[in-house]
């Protein structure tokens, strides 16, 4: 209801809609960019580029799937644009994978948690982040649209604009890849003994 109330020039409307998709978008670009100064630009970016083009939604496909098409697309632009002029901004200098909320997030400790199956986890947790950042391009983006941000994968096929078949195998290679990666290090850890 709040698309149809924007598509037909309710402003209102529209803004109710980046209230509710933003942080979402948001993350799915941090995946993508890993540039907090840019994150928020590429968000601002997407959802004028969603705006101009809201006449075009036909709403064969859910709204945030169109919105993420349109962030996906706008942070592969960006991507493209930041390798013809590298200017890298002080932020990417200071990331810090723990203050970001798509990764590893600290619980409070659970009554039999120790300090070393505190740090086992973490240390498997970075492990995972840096295997799924080593992914390519495609197959990054298919895990995190799935494991992250929970689409179907009839809405990544959509988001992605590829067969569902490909998504699939997309998801299928990328969890291989990260599983391969980690599980040298559980085998580790269950050898210990605590």
């Amino acid at each position: 209801m709040l698309v149809q109330r924007a598509a037909a020039g309710d402003q209102s409307a529209f803004e109710l809609l980046v209230i509710k998709y933003q942080r979402r978008i948001q993350r799915l670009i941090g995946r993508m960019v890993r540039d907090v100064d840019l994150v928020e630009d590429i968000a601002q970016e997407t959802f004028i580029r969603a705006y101009r083009a809201l006449h075009q939604f036909r709403g064969d496909a859910q709204f945030y799937t169109w919105l993420y098409r349109i962030a996906v697309n706008t942070a592969k632009k960006f991507l493209l644009d930041l390798k013809r002029d590298p200017t890298v901004s002080e932020a990417a200098f200071r990331s810090n994978d723990e203050d970001d909320e798509t990764s590893w997030v600290k619980h409070e400790p659970i009554a039999d948690e120790t300090p070393e199956t505190a740090l086992a986890a973490k240390e498997i947790a970075a492990a995972v982040n840096a295997a799924l950042m080593a992914l390519p391009d495609d197959l990054q983006q298919a895990l995190t649209l799935r494991e992250i941000e929970g689409l179907s994968y009839e809405e990544i096929s959509e988001v992605m604009n590829c067969p569902i078949g490909t998504v699939r195998s997309r998801i299928f290679r990328a969890r291989e890849a990260i599983s391969s990666k980690v599980k040298p290090m559980l085998e580790i850890q269950t050898s210990k003994r605590w």
